[in-house]
């Protein structure tokens, strides 16, 4: 009875780092399957092997020539708009303190006649800057739109030469590896492939800034102010 004990003990003395190895084993093994591997013969070097890839469209655009360059050029259209937005203010400015100053020697119906000119004036003026702010940020959002549309083949390229049948917008995963993130080899690809964007359309004018009456001319000379735009 003792010696069957014994046996039995060593038994599972013997059976248990068995066992353990075993699971080792079968962990990383499935481990070994699970995980992307990089490209093998045929592939593009650097391309993750993975069923899913995950790609960062933020970064992809922001980062790449294309979206540079766009953003560049929204810059300088926005920094011209900004500029004469503050020249308009000046001479509005102004316009309103001469305006003001004639008030005493104006007749109250002719000064309120000219006060609702320039009123009306003021507000198309808004109205066209805020236009063009407006026209701006639907440009922004066009090249972006322009961006993505010609990104989408350049991702199913990618998406083929990992053997992935999905892509997935970082910002929608919850939990993901570094190595299913193709983000950088995107743009990589994205930069030798995309032309440049086209240059933006000039959204300032000469429209937009009031006219002042010149010194000494006759409408200076009666009431002072300046002529409509």
């Amino acid at each position: 009875m003792t010696t069957s004990r014994t046996s039995a003990s060593r038994c599972r003395a013997l059976s248990e780092p068995v066992a353990r190895s075993l699971l080792r084993a079968t962990a990383l093994a499935l481990a070994l399957c699970a995980s992307p591997v990089l490209a093998q013969d045929g592939m593009r070097p650097g391309i993750v092997q993975s069923e899913i890839l995950t790609v960062e469209i933020d970064r992809l655009y922001a980062e790449s020539d294309f979206g540079k360059q766009v953003s560049e050029q929204l810059e300088e259209t926005g920094a011209k708009i900004a500029a004469e937005n503050r020249r308009i203010e000046a001479q509005l400015t102004a316009e309103e303190k001469s305006l003001t100053e004639k008030r005493r020697t104006l007749d109250p119906v002719a000064f309120r006649k000219l006060a609702d000119d320039f009123d009306t004036r003021v507000q198309d003026l808004r109205e066209a800057q805020d236009s063009k702010a407006r026209a701006l940020g639907n440009l922004s959002e066009e090249r972006r739109r322009e961006f993505i549309s010609r990104a989408e083949p350049i991702l199913a390229e990618l998406m083929r030469e990992a053997g992935a049948s999905v892509i997935l917008d970082q910002r929608t995963v919850f939990l993901s590896t570094n190595a299913i993130d193709i983000t950088d080899p995107a743009i990589t690809r994205m930069n030798e492939v995309l032309p440049n964007p086209e240059p933006l359309p000039d959204l300032t004018g000469p429209t937009a800034e009031p006219e002042t009456a010149p010194e000494g001319s006759p409408d200076s000379a009666t009431d002072g102010t300046p002529d409509s735009p």
